[in-house]
């Protein structure tokens, strides 16, 4: 990225959730990285002690990335999912941003903020007067979805799903539950929000245009909705060893070191899925079952503070944990592990995923197969892209969203084998790992985006 780059200042405000904070925070690094000012929002109080810890890291790693802190107001419910009072929080702190942005220095070039602030933050970013952006943290494929489901939302009490304009059907099995609820606040948030995509300047996400080229190509020629703003493919944004590896290297990688290359399933599905106990002491069964050695993230509550409190005997039950013991081929951990880097260790072949968009794109850039096992939210339509475009997993259809049934130990043990001994995922892999680090080197199509986007920015001063 050349000098010329240098006096475009860009503030970034996240959303509740590791899920959402994440891509943000790599994102910031790569705006710093390439010679912009950045400054982060940062709502306080943070909800787990995960997204406290990795935000000290990257100020850290970062000291010349602004910290402006956005003291929210306080909820008016104490009860509840914790991300989601504080997701509420924000939004109705947004108005508190004005002042905020306007006495900022050097006067700011672009704001970009989270897609589900959209609606609330948007009078403030039309406000300020300088290009407005959201981060869309999901992908093409989702964000597809997202915006043109106002148009169809309406014909879906009558049919099994509907056509994405230049793309494809979408069937309503694999669309998210809570938007399928006439009554939903999710339904409501993607009837209120979508429509309000035409006032930005932009949408950024987290992909590479090698890697969903159709869905890409039909979004920015308008085919999906017309005169949407112009979508800049990213991604994948690039793992930070400077914050997101900060300290020691603990019990996970340590262990990882004695396996044999490609010879780990690693199991974990994100920073927010808590399974049921039932449903937990399956998993445990069926990696016995597999055969294979296995890196097992267990997690009992959704909110790291509060899953202090029960152990895993807890979790897994005494039969389980001498299942495990006396196999001796698995170690299961309950806090929250550097993904980036287990991912990344040549022990690891396989990934038993959420298919979250975070986690597929880390598989992608790493290079890792993945038994896709979606249990929420836009999970099923990533799970869809992984194993139909992407190529490089598998998706047991009939699992069903989380608690629709229990999937037996038999059951994972042997879509696990069927993972673990596909030579053609592997090679597929790889193959996507290649062109997601081509996407992002020099010349690349991401960034040939993004160096276009902050010479637009630096236009605009």
């Amino acid at each position: 990225m050349s000098s010329s780059s240098s006096c475009v200042h860009v503030a970034l405000l996240p959303s509740a959730g590791m899920g959402h904070l994440t891509p943000f925070l790599r994102l910031a690094a790569t705006l710093s990285r390439h010679n912009c000012h950045v400054t982060l929002i940062t709502p306080q109080p943070t909800v787990s002690n995960a997204e406290s810890k990795l935000l000290s890291n990257f100020f850290t790693a970062f000291p010349h990335v602004n910290q402006l802190n956005l003291h929210l107001l306080p909820s008016s419910s104490s009860n509840g999912d914790p991300f989601f009072l504080q997701f509420d929080a924000i939004r109705r702190s947004s108005h508190l941003l004005h002042p905020l942005l306007s006495s900022l220095s050097p006067p700011l070039s672009s704001f970009v903020y989270d897609m589900t602030l959209t609606s609330p933050v948007l009078p403030v970013a039309t406000a300020i007067g300088v290009p407005h952006y959201i981060l869309f943290t999901s992908s093409a494929s989702m964000f597809s979805f997202y915006s043109f489901f106002p148009t169809a939302a309406e014909s879906l009490s009558d049919c099994d799903g509907f056509d994405i304009p230049g793309l494809s059907f979408l069937s309503k099995s694999l669309m998210p539950p809570q938007v399928l609820d006439r009554e939903g606040v999710f339904r409501r948030l993607f009837m209120e929000d979508s429509p309000k995509l035409l006032k930005l300047h932009g949408v950024l996400l987290n992909t590479f245009e090698e890697f969903e080229s159709k869905t890409l190509k039909a979004l920015n020629l308008g085919y999906v909705v017309k005169d949407l703003p112009p979508v800049h493919a990213l991604g994948p944004f690039v793992p930070c060893y400077e914050f997101e590896g900060l300290g020691e290297r603990g019990e996970p990688l340590k262990w990882l070191d004695e396996q044999p290359h490609g010879s780990v399933i690693y199991v974990c599905f994100g920073s927010r899925t808590a399974l049921e106990g039932k449903q937990i002491r399956e998993i445990g069964d069926g990696l016995v079952r597999s055969g294979f050695r296995f890196l097992w993230v267990v997690k009992g509550n959704k909110v790291d503070k509060e899953d202090e409190e029960n152990g895993l005997k807890g979790l897994l039950g005494t039969e389980i944990l001498e299942k495990i013991r006396k196999e001796n081929k698995g170690l299961v951990v309950k806090e929250w592990v550097d993904q980036r880097q287990i991912l990344d260790h040549s022990a690891v072949g396989g990934f038993v995923s959420h298919c979250g968009w975070n986690s597929v794109m880390e598989a992608a850039f790493y290079g890792v197969p993945i038994l896709g096992w979606p249990l929420l939210g836009d999970q099923r339509i990533n799970a869809e892209f992984v194993v139909s475009n992407g190529g490089f997993g598998i998706w047991k259809k009939d699992w069903g969203w989380e608690g629709e049934r229990l999937v037996r130990g038999e059951e994972i043990g042997e879509a696990i084998k069927e993972l673990m001994s596909n030579e053609s995922l592997v090679t597929k892999a790889k193959e996507v790992k290649v062109a997601a680090r081509k996407a992002i080197g020099i010349g690349g199509s991401s960034e040939i985006n993004l160096q276009k986007l902050t010479e637009e920015w630096k236009k605009s001063q």
